[in-house]
């Protein structure tokens, strides 16, 4: 959908959230990092399955929120930061696969893949390989706004809180940005004349 002024309203992740998962095993201690309004980036350790997993947030303003890092890790451990260019790229959906990584040994998140709205795919890091049981969320017309999980020297177990997208209100606007970006969200770059001359009000199309 477009605004008055000819421009595409951007999309935000609605405050009415669903938790889902955890999957995984039972080791470890619960953690939870709690729904945000996005996630800004994701860093995961990994070796033969998940070691730890940090991610950073946006708050209800845009502002940035560190979560903790869960899990452990070793000096052989890979690290990689997955970046997401937030609030024009969305986590939209989580995949991977649990199990042992030895047999004996508790179910811990062997491996996990990433996708954005840009339809890119950041993964898999860890056992790709590795016989589990998979587990997969594809969020159609949603997106990742929260992890939760179990972890201790692992990530034993990983869960998700998903939103869904709803075009951005002004409200949202002068909230993150303050009541200078009235203007343009209102009227774009065409000023009140061209609004004007719309013969739309500039609320009818904003809270519906």
């Amino acid at each position: 959908m477009q605004q008055p002024g000819g421009h595409h309203r951007r999309m935000v992740a609605s405050t009415k959230v669903i938790k889902v998962g955890p999957w995984g095993g039972r080791g470890g201690s619960p953690w939870d990092d709690g729904p945000h309004r996005g996630v800004r980036s994701i860093t995961v350790t990994y070796g033969r399955s998940l070691e730890s997993v940090r991610v950073e947030y946006a708050d209800g303003n845009g502002r940035p929120v560190h979560g903790e890092k869960h899990g452990g890790g070793t000096d052989r451990s890979h690290s990689v930061k997955i970046d997401v260019d937030f609030p024009y790229e969305f986590l939209t959906g989580v995949s991977g696969c649990y199990g042992a990584a030895h047999r004996g040994a508790p179910l811990v998140v062997r491996s996990v893949t990433f996708t954005t709205s840009r339809g890119t795919v950041h993964g898999p890091f860890g056992d790709a390989d590795a016989d589990g049981v998979p587990f997969s969320y594809p969020m159609e017309g949603g997106v990742v706004v929260g992890f939760t999980g179990r972890s201790g020297w692992h990530l034993d177990a990983l869960g998700l809180y998903v939103a869904a997208l709803r075009p951005e209100t002004l409200r949202d606007v002068v909230q993150e940005r303050g009541l200078m970006a009235y203007r343009s969200f209102v009227y774009g770059d065409a000023g009140p004349a061209r609004h004007h001359q719309s013969g739309r009000r500039p609320f009818e199309w904003c809270y519906k």
